[in-house]
């Protein structure tokens, strides 16, 4: 019998696992909904008030979303005006839901990630993962990847979707 030989574990094939770059921290959302009058009117004084009154601590470190749940209509400062707030405690503020919040967090990590690494190496990009990665996360690494990738696979190695391959220059 001859011995069974694991091509993958021999493979040049790198992994890019978005996971690796997943900052730490807790995200939050904050529906600024509770401190409109009724949900849905924004009265300035009393928003004012709420917001000079409420303990901006339990964001101490925290990547902060920002939304409103209801249909009312939010003027832009209602926002900048609670992120003055959250500036000195939050690690990040942005405006929109959770999945933004992480997609905003990635383009950072991936804008200023060091592909040198990659040249000319066969990549997979991982898709599995036990962390939050927003798919627009794949296109921002795929986007970044590509211009100094031999080729790039998406999935697992023992199953992943050929992507791209460069041309001979």
């Amino acid at each position: 019998m001859s011995e069974i030989v694991n091509k993958i574990a021999k493979s040049p094939l790198i992994t890019f696992n978005l996971e690796d770059f997943y900052p730490s921290g807790e995200r939050k959302q904050i529906d600024i909904k509770d401190w409109l009058f009724q949900g849905i009117v924004l009265k300035e004084k009393d928003f004012r008030a709420d917001l000079k009154s409420h303990d901006w601590s339990n964001y101490k470190g925290c990547y902060v979303a920002l939304y409103c749940s209801t249909d009312a209509i939010v003027p832009s400062w209602a926002y900048l005006l609670i992120t003055t707030y959250l500036n000195d405690v939050a690690n990040r503020v942005v405006y929109g839901d959770l999945e933004l919040l992480n997609s905003i967090l990635y383009e950072e990590q991936i804008q200023n990630l060091d592909v040198s690494i990659y040249q000319d190496k066969p990549l997979i990009i991982k898709g599995c993962s036990n962390k939050p990665v927003p798919e627009n996360a794949y296109l921002m690494a795929l986007q970044k990847l590509q211009p100094v990738a031999k080729s790039i696979m998406f999935g697992e190695a023992c199953s992943a979707v050929p992507l791209y391959k460069r041309k001979n220059r």
